[in-house]
């Protein structure tokens, strides 16, 4: 996939995990860098389970970027929130 490409998937991906996650989103650039992240883990985690992960810009690679950036989001929550203690 090109730049544009993952960059498109994962501002689409990291906006939508964001507002699942925290009803606010992390601001853009934070977004696109979550959701890009996230692409790559769901891309993983979906391999690992035998099914294919993140190819183009269509809705079963967004949807793979979403879950990937709702678990990345979660973990990068649980670090912030630890830190502020």
């Amino acid at each position: 996939m090109s730049i544009l490409a993952w960059l498109v998937v994962g501002l689409v991906s990291g906006f939508l995990a964001s507002k699942v996650v925290n009803r606010s989103g992390e601001g853009l650039l934070l977004d696109i860098l979550l959701g890009v992240l996230g692409a790559i883990v769901g891309g993983f985690l979906f391999r690992q389970f035998g099914h294919s992960g993140v190819s183009g810009i269509n809705l079963y690679s967004i949807f793979v970027a979403f879950i990937g950036a709702v678990v990345v989001l979660g973990l990068y929550h649980l670090v912030i929130r630890r830190r502020a203690f």
